[in-house]
């Protein structure tokens, strides 16, 4: 895990709030219900709550996923996203013993 990417990625107020989001799906994002929650939740539905082109949000999601602190799963054509729960984990140690 490189320490810049993290912070780079934890720097922007949307990837914050993505992040956020992504804490609890079932309540952020009910329209996902209807297909569940296991393979996280569609861009689409984190590009329509964000208001954001998809393009943008698309890279916010890349630089999440390149900084550890989202996994995706691509099912068909579509492409879920949730959060990486060690990569977390990683950064409380990263700040507990480094910083």
């Amino acid at each position: 895990m490189d320490q810049v990417e993290i912070f780079k990625a934890l720097s922007n107020k949307s990837r914050l709030q993505i992040l956020n989001w992504l804490k609890e799906p079932e309540t952020n994002f009910p329209d996902q219900a209807e297909y569940g929650y296991a393979n996280g939740v569609c861009v689409g539905q984190i590009q329509m709550k964000t208001g954001l082109t998809q393009s943008t949000v698309s890279e916010y999601l890349s630089t999440l996923q390149r900084a550890g602190l989202v996994k995706s799963n691509r099912v068909g054509q579509w492409t879920y996203y949730q959060r990486n729960e060690e990569g977390f984990a990683l950064l409380n140690q990263i700040i507990q013993s480094e910083i």
